[in-house]
């Protein structure tokens, strides 16, 4: 019975719970990202507002490791999910990843000054999605009041040649457990 729980199949795609990997479309035809898909096509800022990244055109031909997380300077953010992926930069490049992204819904210099303050520089590049547009479009927003608002869902996924290779969403949108650097399959 407890196996029959843990999974879910919608429309052909499925689910598993706990730590999962979402592949499945929600009923009211809002695209849920899942593994197969396409990265959606938003820019995003590194440094400062006129800095643009598209990370649809970015990973078109690479290997890449997106992971999001609810708020820069957080401690969870700041004691575990950003720095599990510094130190295992080095290591997951090694293994064929070609650049290593963390998006926060921030301003590009709330991001920029905690990917310094954090020793990010090298290691993993420091994007702002400060309007949630590449959030909504991954279907990841979660409304997290005590952050002001509509944040990003904690989560990370491997992208190859722009096709979502592996995703992996918290499953209370805002733990540390799957998301981590440790549980990325390449």
């Amino acid at each position: 019975m407890s196996q029959l729980l843990n999974r879910i199949s919608v429309n052909g795609r499925s689910s598993t719970f706990g730590c999962f990997v979402r592949r499945f479309h929600t009923s009211s035809q809002k695209m849920v990202i899942a593994v197969g898909d396409k990265l959606p096509s938003v820019d995003l800022f590194e440094n400062t507002p006129t800095d643009s990244v598209n990370l649809a055109e970015t990973a078109a031909q690479k290997k890449i490791i997106v992971f999001g997380v609810p708020g820069a300077f957080t401690p969870g953010c700041s004691k575990t999910h950003l720095p599990g992926y510094i130190v295992k930069a080095d290591e997951l490049k090694s293994k064929g990843i070609s650049e290593i992204f963390c998006i926060s819904v921030n301003d590009p210099f709330v991001m920029a000054a905690w990917g310094k303050e954090q020793g990010a520089t090298g290691k993993v590049r420091m994007l702002a999605d400060p309007k949630a547009e590449f959030t909504d479009a991954l279907d990841l927003a979660v409304d997290l009041s005590v952050l002001g608002g509509k944040r990003s869902k904690r989560y990370s996924m491997v992208v190859e040649n722009g096709i979502i290779k592996d995703i992996n969403i918290e499953p209370d949108n805002t733990g540390l457990s799957c998301s981590l650097a440790d549980h990325i399959k390449i």
